[in-house]
């Protein structure tokens, strides 16, 4: 299964890329964001807001799970999504706002977790009504895999859009060490 030092380099990766793919946004056009350019979620910012609906309906389900911590408190009282391709935010600045806050509360809760609390039981009901109960360690990788396949999907509407978003590999982040 996965470690506590997993997590918090995931979460740590996971703010990276975020910040880099929004400050990339940003810098398009007025319209740019929200143009359906044929993709699942049709544009940058729905794509953008895809994640943001995962990742709060996830976190809420964390949030009630044995590995309950303070970090977490500011998305249990987030409004959870209704659909995941729920448009929240008109615009770019108001999503970006809700994306650093969801960041923050993974890696403060990153730095919390025990490698006991991975192998806690989460239950929870999805979106369609179904219940299930399912380790935490395993809940996490879908996760951070999750995030990483839809950032992917938002660097190539980027692409799409003139924009070079550059290195995206979790390689970037990880130290070079002696030999």
């Amino acid at each position: 299964m996965i470690t506590t030092a997993y997590v918090k380099k995931m979460a740590a990766y996971n703010q990276w890329m975020n910040a880099r793919l929004y400050e990339f946004a940003a810098g398009l056009p007025a319209g740019e964001v929200s143009l359906d350019r044929g993709a699942f979620f049709r544009s940058i910012l729905g794509t953008l807001h895809h994640l943001v609906n995962g990742d709060t309906g996830w976190l809420k389900r964390f949030a009630g799970s044995p590995a309950r911590t303070r970090s977490l408190d500011p998305v249990r009282s987030l409004e959870g999504p209704v659909t995941l391709d729920e448009i929240r935010f008109p615009d770019l600045a108001g999503l970006r706002a809700r994306r650093t806050l969801l960041d923050t509360a993974i890696l403060e809760w990153s730095d919390e977790l025990t490698d006991a609390d991975l192998g806690t039981t989460v239950q929870y009901v999805n979106m369609k009504g179904e219940a299930h109960s399912k380790p935490l360690g395993a809940l996490l990788m879908h996760f951070f895999n999750h995030q990483t396949h839809h950032r992917g999907q938002a660097t190539t509407l980027l692409s799409q859009a003139g924009v070079d978003v550059g290195v995206t590999d979790l390689l970037a982040l990880l130290p070079d060490v002696g030999r």
